[in-house]
């Protein structure tokens, strides 16, 4: 009798067992997914992800190129009464692929500010090929007291970058702005020595 119902339980256990690991091959993928979003990555090749507006064009004529790989490092200038920072540091991808980023900002000040990022790029023929379609660089954002934002920045490098270039690094500079709302800036590459310097900044 004790054997008998020292098998049943056994059965039970191999049967629990089992389904465990079925339920967690199934809950994967979306576990997967969640860690993606939890770090801000998430990397699509382009026939796999739109951004409305913005890579339908891009998807057209854009090819994944699989043989290449590109380290590309994401870096902030954080001084300022801000609290600045991508998600992650640095991410490899394909050339032809479209990668996105999540930046964190926070206005650490008491007051409201208005402000607006400037990227640079590393080394200077990276810049032509780095090409972006969604960036909060694009826009002036105004932050309350304290106010947190999440920002995405999805970009494809174009497959024509020089074989010789391996990492590029993407940078970006926050610039508080008084007075009138200022047109956007243009791109620019890095330079020895930054002529404006970011608020706050000694």
């Amino acid at each position: 009798m004790g054997l008998r119902s020292e098998n049943f339980k056994m059965v039970g256990k191999l049967c629990v067992i089992t389904l465990g690991m079925f339920a967690f091959g199934y809950a994967l993928v979306p576990i997967y997914n969640a860690i993606c979003e939890a770090t801000g990555i998430n990397v699509l090749s382009l026939s796999d992800r739109q951004i409305p507006g913005a890579t339908s064009k891009a998807a057209a004529n854009t090819q994944v190129d699989t043989s290449r790989t590109i380290t590309v490092e994401f870096d902030v200038n954080s001084r300022g009464p801000w609290h600045f920072k991508p998600a992650v540091r640095s991410l490899q991808v394909h050339p032809g692929e479209l990668t996105t980023v999540m930046y964190e900002f926070q206005n650490i000040q008491n007051r409201t500010m208005a402000a607006q990022a400037i990227p640079s790029y590393a080394p200077k023929q990276a810049m032509a090929h780095f090409n972006k379609l969604e960036c909060f660089c694009f826009t002036q954002y105004t932050l309350q007291a304290g106010e947190k934002k999440e920002w995405p920045v999805a970009f494809v490098i174009d497959p024509r970058l020089p074989k010789d270039v391996t990492t590029i690094t993407l940078s970006y500079t926050f610039f508080e702005v008084g007075g009138k709302v200022p047109a956007a800036p243009a791109d620019v590459a890095f330079e020895p020595a930054i002529t404006a310097k970011p608020a706050g900044a000694v």
